[in-house]
């Protein structure tokens, strides 16, 4: 999973620039609206809603904008939010196999977009069912720990429930059951370290090794996914070196 989670460094640091914090605000606030609408407003009684208050609370998104979304969600703001939950699937190069989860008003404005982004980015759209097999559910805990106590953080999360964990330098990526999120962020905290997000991800059962010479692409192909404004987040199974990974960061600062 090693490719999932140098990604995800990458994109976090990229989010910190005003234009990527408000695009995240946007997709945070669509998954709040969602998940109230769906479980009623009730963080403590709906798990999807609380993992998407916590997601947001993390990206340091406003307590007010929070409760407007939720208000939305339930009708307690008196607008009337009409959005449709879609997953996309598909293919990048080096066959690569890609999820897509998108929040729409517009299925056909959506489905357009994701479809011109591949095809203009050397991917192509697949019949649903085609890669979602080769993804399963997990809770995610990406965090920053101590330097040198990253090994002593994960085993604690194994501990607690965790089934498999990465470090990179000071971050630790945990990945669990659904059932043990919450309580793997909330130990991995109290011992000291900061979460930067806690979330519900589809992580590849394999990854698949993408050549240097075709990793500019691919990561090219998964930003543009990205910033669609109906996708809300972008799986895949692909695997880059780390040499690929830090020129292509390097190029996107």
């Amino acid at each position: 999973m090693s490719g999932h989670s140098k990604w995800s460094t990458i994109k976090h640091a990229k989010a910190a620039t005003d234009a990527k914090r408000g695009q995240l605000f946007t997709k945070l606030t669509k998954e709040i609206i969602v998940a109230a609408k769906q479980g009623g407003g009730d963080v403590e009684a709906n798990f999807r809603l609380r993992m998407a208050v916590q997601k947001a609370k993390d990206s340091n998104m406003p307590n007010d904008n929070i409760d407007r979304a939720i208000k939305k969600g339930t009708g307690e703001s008196g607008e009337a939010v009409q959005m449709d939950e879609v997953f996309y699937e598909g293919y990048g190069p080096g066959g690569t196999a890609i999820m897509l989860e998108v929040l729409t008003d517009n299925r056909n404005r959506t489905a357009s977009a994701v479809r011109s982004t591949f095809t203009k980015s050397g991917g192509s759209v697949a019949e649903p069912g085609a890669v979602a097999w080769q993804f399963d559910q997990r809770g995610v805990v990406v965090a920053e720990v101590p330097e040198g106590q990253a090994e002593d953080f994960a085993m604690s999360a194994i501990d607690a429930g965790a089934s498999d964990f990465e470090t990179d330098d000071n971050t630790l990526h945990v990945y669990s059951p659904l059932e043990a999120l919450e309580n793997i962020r909330r130990l991995l905290t109290d011992q000291g370290a900061e979460i930067k997000s806690s979330e519900i991800a589809m992580l590849p059962k394999t990854v698949v090794a993408v050549d240097d010479d075709k990793a500019r692409q691919a990561l090219r192909l998964l930003d543009k996914l990205e910033e669609l404004e109906d996708v809300q987040k972008v799986y895949s199974n692909a695997d880059f070196s780390d040499a690929a990974l830090e020129e292509y960061g390097a190029e996107s600062e």
